[in-house]
């Protein structure tokens, strides 16, 4: 089974569906679970951020709907988000298909092992090496324009960068900013699933360096460029999911082997 989470914009995906609601050890998901099947395939859908975008990044549930997720028997998760650009090469309308992540957030329940089981889980390699590159294959196909790996900065949110805090995450080199990265990245490996992580690029941040006619990134903008570009984001899912092997080949489903004192 497969899981995908709906980020800002994406708030559907599936037309035949049945509705489920779960109750988690951790409290309430972001809402009901929409189960349906893509060429044959059974898809779960769950948009984060709730069905009317009423819930901000850093009050998500994350620990619920991954929690949730398992349950339901999802191990693969595909995890749409919008994102902004620190590097003048990754435009908006672009793909960026994460392989690394720098946390930049504070305070969120970012794991299911706070005691009394003590539980370091690796995070070098936190996104499925396996489903990015099927992703970025299918971008290929479709000649959508993508960036084959790319690190995010996470931050807390809901306010944009400052233009030092911008300037900064650039010139670490990191590329691209979010605000819902992790820690659902990490609950996923915990939870040993396999995490994909699709990042569609909406703006430039605090604005692009040498170019004043681009300026900071308005919330109105985001909503706009992402109006734009979902049809493509669905497009892009329907291509994928047919494709995810059946079986898990990554060492996502093994995250645990070693993993406990």
């Amino acid at each position: 089974m497969i899981g995908v989470f709906g980020g800002s914009g994406l708030y559907n995906l599936l037309d035949d569906v049945r509705k489920e609601h779960l109750k988690t050890p951790y409290g309430e998901p972001s809402g009901d679970f929409a189960i349906g099947s893509l060429d044959g395939r059974e898809v779960v859908f769950l948009p984060r951020h709730g069905s009317k975008h009423t819930i901000p990044p850093a009050q998500i549930n994350y620990r619920a709907n991954l929690w949730a997720m398992k349950k339901l028997g999802v191990e693969q998760v595909i995890a749409p988000t919008a994102a902004g650009s620190l590097q003048a090469h990754v435009k908006p309308g672009d793909f960026v298909v994460c392989d690394q992540f720098v946390d930049r957030t504070s305070g969120r329940r970012d794991t299911f092992y706070d005691g009394p089981l003590s539980t370091h889980v690796s995070a070098a390699d936190p996104f499925s090496p396996v489903l990015r590159g099927l992703l970025v294959e299918r971008c290929r196909a479709l000649e959508i324009p993508v960036h084959d790996r790319g690190t995010v900065v996470v931050i807390q949110g809901p306010r944009f960068s400052t233009r030092a805090e911008s300037r900064w995450y650039g010139r670490m080199g990191w590329d691209i900013v979010g605000m819902t990265q992790y820690p659902e990245v990490m609950l996923a490996r915990e939870l040993e699933m396999c995490y994909l992580n699709l990042s569609l690029v909406t703006d430039y941040d605090a604005g692009l360096e040498g170019s004043p006619e681009v300026g900071p990134v308005q919330a109105h903008e985001v909503m706009r460029v992402l109006a734009e570009n979902i049809a493509r984001v669905r497009h892009l899912l329907e291509s994928l999911i047919p494709k995810i092997p059946a079986t898990p080949s990554c060492d996502c489903q093994r995250s645990l082997e070693g993993a406990r004192m």
